[in-house]
C-alpha cells in the first residue's frame, strides 16, 4: 500500500476516533444520574479539557479538526483539499455516533430514558425555550465564529514556530465559549458533536441550527480572516556570498 494511502487513512481514522471520543467522555461528564450532578461549568471545563486531551493525541496527525465548522474553515484556508475535507466530514459524523452508541453501551439505560422522556434525550444540544431560533443561530455564529478565529490565528504563517501550546489554547478556548454560550444552546460549535446524540434518539427539532450557525460562520469568518488579516512570511533570501564561500570551502 503506497505511503500516501496510509497517511490518509492515518487521517481518517485518527478524526475518526477523536471525534468519537469526544462525544464519549464529553456527554459522559454530563451524566447526573449516578450519585452527582455536575454543574454547568463543571461540564464546560469536561468538554475543554477532552479537545485538550484529543488534540494532543491526534494534533499532528490530522489536525485534529474534531468538527465540521474547522474542517470547513480548513478549507477555505487551503489546508485541506475538497478531497480531504469530505473525508474529514464523514469520519468526523460516524465517530460522534460511533462515540454516542459506545457510552449507550457503558451507561446505564435509565440515565437516557430519563432524558428522552423529559426532553429530546440525553447530551442533545437544544436552543433554551427562551430564546427564539433565529437568536439560536446567531448564539452557535457567534461562537463558532470565535472558534475559528483562533483556528485562523494558529494556522496564520507567522504563527508557525509558536506551536507548543495549541492543545491548552483550544481547549481552554472550547472551555470558555461554552460557559458563554452553553445556557443559550448548549454551545455546540460542532455539527458532528449535535448529530451523533440526534441520530440515537431521533429528535430532530431545531437541529438545523446546529448545521446552520457553525458552518455559516466557518466560511465566513475564514475567507475575512485570509482576505484582511492573513500575511505570507518573507523567504529569507540566500546570502550568496556566503553560499559561495561555503562551497569553496568544501571543494578544497
Amino acid at each position: 500500500m503506497k505511503k500516501s494511502t496510509l497517511d490518509n487513512i492515518s487521517v481518517f481514522l485518527a478524526e475518526l476516533i477523536g471525534t468519537g471520543l469526544l462525544v464519549m467522555l464529553g456527554c459522559m461528564g454530563c451524566v447526573s444520574g449516578l450519585g452527582h450532578t455536575p454543574s454547568h461549568f463543571e461540564l464546560c471545563i469536561n468538554f475543554g479539557l477532552i479537545v485538550m486531551i484529543i488534540v494532543q493525541v491526534f494534533g499532528c496527525v490530522s489536525g485534529a479538526h474534531l468538527n465540521p465548522a474547522v474542517t470547513a474553515a480548513a478549507w477555505v484556508y487551503e489546508l485541506v483539499s475538497t478531497k480531504m475535507a469530505l473525508a474529514y466530514v464523514a469520519a468526523q459524523c460516524i465517530g460522534a455516533f460511533m462515540g454516542y452508541g459506545i457510552l449507550k453501551l457503558l451507561t446505564p439505560s435509565l440515565v437516557f430514558e430519563n432524558a428522552l422522556s423529559n426532553g429530546a434525550g440525553f447530551c442533545v444540544t437544544q436552543p433554551n425555550i427562551a430564546i427564539s431560533n433565529m437568536q439560536a443561530v446567531g448564539i452557535e455564529f457567534v461562537a463558532t465564529m470565535v472558534l475559528v478565529l483562533v483556528c485562523c490565528g494558529v494556522w496564520d504563517p507567522r504563527n508557525a514556530k509558536h506551536h507548543d501550546s495549541v492543545a491548552l489554547k483550544f481547549g481552554f478556548t472550547v472551555g470558555a465559549l461554552a460557559v458563554a454560550a452553553g445556557p443559550y444552546t448548549g454551545a455546540s460549535m460542532n455539527p458532528a458533536r449535535s448529530l451523533g446524540p440526534v441520530l440515537w434518539n431521533g429528535v430532530y427539532t431545531a437541529h438545523w441550527i446546529y448545521w446552520v450557525g457553525p458552518l455559516g460562520a466557518a466560511f465566513l469568518t475564514a475567507f475575512a480572516y485570509k482576505a484582511v488579516f492573513r500575511r505570507e512570511v518573507p523567504v529569507e533570501q540566500l546570502n550568496h556570498e556566503l553560499a559561495a564561500l561555503n562551497t569553496d570551502k568544501s571543494n578544497a
